[in-house]
């Protein structure tokens, strides 16, 4: 395609499946019909030129990034990799036949060396010529889409991309001619080159034009759409409509059912939905197995609220073992008071958190628990140095930030984003939640985050408070009664890797663990069995090779049983904890692991009666993904997922919660609509240790999440990027006077901005829970399906990040009013030239 027709090349593209149709003249004016007629003259015979036979051989082989097999197609003989094969019979179905257009887009893959080769050398000239547009270009390599964790489209029928003429018309007379980009039974979006005067839930009538050959249509009555959304792009508007259903035409819908069915492969399903539906899911598999905040149900009956269920991870698990007492009970209902959570609900919605303080004292081998929320600090302002200065010189100091947010019980259906018509399985995949399970959750109305939001560095400021020793004794108004205890709160673990297709039991006996080529043993205990699977416990932690087949040896079991050789059954590790004292292992496949199996296959059918299902085991059943799916939609913190490139992880997309207004400001400052910039969080990049590249290396090797607290002066009112956003992690300051006089100097500039950054792993990506999209993507476009798939297994690690601002400045000794003014949105304050470049060189 020649210079002059690549700014046409959208027209071009909708004119392709056309070219052979009566209509292409008709379609042709709709399309271009703005146009000089000597350019439509050009689009025509390029089409036609496109359309043309063709002869040639395709050789690919070193030319893409791809393995390249032999293909023949009509006597031809190619040499393509798997993304030029679909390419090359998606463009068949459009022309019918092997074509020059065929040919040419073969050429001009994603993957291809040549393609990839020149775009680089454009955007390398554009960045020499002008200065700003490199800028532009290091800004862009942090800017990412926002997701909306399980928010996307559900269609209930097929949609085709198809291009059509039609006709649009309101009771107005108002009319105008028009294309259709995509139709299905349903609905239908159309392309208009000319503003309308048509508005969103009018009702329109559609004549088909284009179909006036292969259907008898009414020419004086068309068909009843109603406009459901109008998107405009630059001078183009795309008008979404929807069948009016008060006004039927049964023969025009069998019609239209028909040519979809019969057509659907030539013009290709419209699969934009599902692909992001995947895309969505997949980063919801990121964030919430590994997620640091942990999510608490609670019911509202008659106003008073009772908090009913959790969610575990291993991550967020750290939470729950900090409220367990000596003998193992969770007291985490101490932390959620009647009185706090009550607090939390009659603020404004935008405002319902806080941060709580905590710590606990051992006396006589029993624990008792203290905390005090901030406000209930502020109220005792003789107490609250008092309870600064001793809580945080013990090891048992916690801060955790406390987030409320409203939720309804229907959030927990997450259907397919393919319709019900494509399959039975589909169908089943897609029904709601049963009643008896949306039964336990009917009062569920308010989701309570909770996170540890503790630093080293905050705990060694709050210790240098000064205080009086005598008032320690009156820091028991912040006790907890242990004669009082909480409601239970019933825990629930993610299912995600460790998913597993049959029962546990609970079997807690002595173990003894060898590995094969090692002289080392282990001893433990396991604390539950499977036909296929063991979970145990190790004394001390395991120092092999993760990767090696292990010996389990049950002593006690052995004694029981002369049936069986219990003492060397064979296992691999398919999952250990950060400590790696908690292994799950799954039996040897094959002949290896018969005796493993074979035992505890006998041993559980003969004792199902006396065995206890482990507590995991779901009394109703999907209760734990439905409670995932509601947290997964609330989410009220900032998070974003990483992915490798090259030597560098690099940000792909994010996710904003419902509570992160600052944060949501910062990262919205330098980005389009519906996207976030994340320089900032990567502007130590050319130090030595940048936080995030380090910290993914680190925490991929320890398997252990780690934290660090970022400092930002905002200031929107600046046009230069650099001096906008100044960020700073914690540990490059020197001393708690240089992080002070950093916060009062932002705070006069414009906003000042903590942010509790936390460094996860991602697990693996669950393909059983995308496999059925996956699959309906493979059926029109496998190397799309293949590229979602590679992408998925890409991502590395996952960052969160926490608005901690308020709770900064409290350790800082700001005043209320001070921190209060401080959450306005930055305006445009006067600054002295001195304070921004003292700012730059602290």
């Amino acid at each position: 395609m020649s210079q002059d027709l690549e700014q046409y090349a959208e027209i071009i593209e909708q004119l392709k499946p056309m070219v052979n149709e009566p209509e292409f003249n008709q379609i042709l004016s709709q399309v271009a019909g703005d146009l000089p007629k000597e350019k439509r003259f050009l689009i025509k015979m390029e089409v036609k030129r496109l359309a043309k036979p063709c002869m040639r051989s395709i050789d690919l082989r070193g030319q893409v990034d791809g393995d390249c097999r032999l293909y023949e197609y009509d006597g031809i003989k190619h040499y393509l990799d798997p993304v030029a094969i679909d390419v090359f019979e998606q463009q068949i179905r459009i022309f019918g036949h092997y074509s020059f257009g065929v040919y040419e887009a073969v050429q001009k893959t994603e993957n291809n060396f040549r393609v990839q080769r020149e775009r680089a050398e454009q955007q390398q000239q554009a960045e020499e010529n002008d200065p700003a547009a490199k800028t532009a270009a290091m800004m862009s390599k942090y800017t990412v889409p926002v997701i909306n964790l399980l928010h996307y489209s559900q269609r209930q029928n097929e949609r085709m991309n198809f291009a059509v003429a039609v006709e649009l018309s309101n009771e107005s007379n108002h009319s105008v001619r028009g294309i259709t980009v995509d139709v299905s039974t349903e609905g239908i979006q159309v392309k208009l080159t000319k503003e309308s005067l048509f508005k969103p839930n009018e009702r329109v009538s559609v004549h088909f034009r284009g179909f006036e050959e292969e259907f008898a249509m009414d020419k004086k009555n068309g068909i009843a759409y109603t406009i459901v959304k109008i998107m405009r792009k630059k001078d183009i508007q795309y008008i979404a409509l929807r069948r009016a259903k008060e006004f039927p035409n049964a023969a025009f819908d069998q019609f239209l059912e028909n040519f979809i069915f019969g057509n659907k492969r030539r013009y290709k399903v419209n699969m934009n939905n599902t692909i992001d539906a995947i895309i969505n899911k997949s980063c919801e598999q990121y964030f919430s197995p590994r997620s640091p905040t942990l999510p608490v149900y609670v019911d509202v009956v008659d106003t008073v609220m009772r908090p009913r269920f959790a969610m575990l991870n291993d991550v967020n698990r750290e939470i729950i073992d900090y409220w367990q007492d000596e003998q193992e009970n969770c007291r985490l209902g101490y932390l959620l008071s009647a009185s706090r959570m009550q607090a939390l609900a009659v603020k404004p919605e935008a405002l319902r958190e806080t941060f709580v303080y905590c710590f606990t004292h051992l006396q006589n081998d029993k624990v008792y628990f203290y905390s005090a929320s901030l406000e209930e600090l502020n109220k005792q302002s003789l107490l609250k140095p008092v309870f600064f200065g001793f809580g945080s010189r013990k090891v048992s100091w916690r801060v955790f930030k406390v987030v409320m947010t409203d939720m309804s019980p229907d959030q927990a259906h997450a259907p397919l984003s393919i319709p019900d018509s494509v399959g039975t399985k589909i169908k089943r995949l897609n029904s709601p939640p049963a009643p008896r399970l949306m039964a336990r959750l009917k009062n569920l109305r308010v989701l309570i985050h909770i996170t540890d939001v503790t630093s080293l560095d905050g705990q060694h400021t709050y210790s240098q408070t000064r205080f009086n020793r005598d008032k320690i004794s009156h820091l028991r108004v912040f006790g907890h009664a242990r004669n009082r205890p909480p409601a239970e709160i019933k825990a629930f673990r993610y299912k995600f890797e460790e998913q597993r297709l049959e029962s546990r039991y609970q079997l807690r006996s002595d173990i003894l663990v060898n590995v094969k080529g090692s002289l080392r043993k282990y001893k433990g205990i396991s604390d539950d069995i499977s036909v296929h699977g063991l979970r145990i416990e190790l004394l001390d932690d395991f120092t092999d090779d993760t990767d090696s087949v292990v010996e389990v040896g049950f002593p006690k079991l052995q004694a029981l049983t002369k049936s069986h050789d219990v003492m060397a059954l064979q296992y691999n590790i398919v999952y250990y904890n950060a400590q790696k004292n908690i292994l799950h292992l799954k039996s040897v496949p094959g002949e290896q692991g018969q005796s493993a199996r074979h035992f505890f296959d006998d041993l559980i059918k003969s004792n199902r009666h006396s065995l206890k299902a482990y507590p995991d085991e779901e009394e109703i059943p999907g209760i734990g993904h439905a409670l995932r799916v509601i947290n997964a939609r609330n989410a009220t913190s900032l998070s974003f997922v990483l992915s490798k490139e090259g030597v560098r992880y690099v940000p792909e997309v994010s996710i904003v919660g419902k509570h992160d207004d600052r944060l949501t400001r910062l990262a919205t400052h330098h980005a389009d609509r519906d996207k976030l910039n994340l320089e900032f969080m990567f502007r130590d990049r050319k130090l030595d240790t940048p936080f995030v590249q380090h910290g993914v290396k680190q925490v991929r090797v320890e398997n252990m999440p780690i934290r660090q607290e970022l400092y930002v002066a905002f200031d929107p009112s600046q046009n230069d990027k650099r001096l906008a956003v100044i960020p700073r992690f914690s540990n490059r300051f020197s001393s708690d006077d240089q992080r002070r006089a950093f916060i009062q100097e932002a705070i006069s500039r414009g906003q000042f901005i903590a942010v509790h950054v936390m460094l996860t792993t991602t697990g693996k990506p669950d393909m059983d829970q995308l496999q059925s999209e996956i699959n309906y993507v493979s059926v029109y476009a496998i190397h799309r399906a293949k590229e979602l798939e590679q992408k998925l297994w890409s991502i590395a690690a996952c960052a969160h990040l926490i608005d901690v601002t308020d709770e900064v400045m409290t350790r800082f000794g700001f005043a209320q009013e001070e921190i209060k003014k401080n959450r306005e949105p930055a305006l445009q304050r006067p600054l002295e030239k001195n304070g921004i470049e003292a700012l730059l060189q602290s």
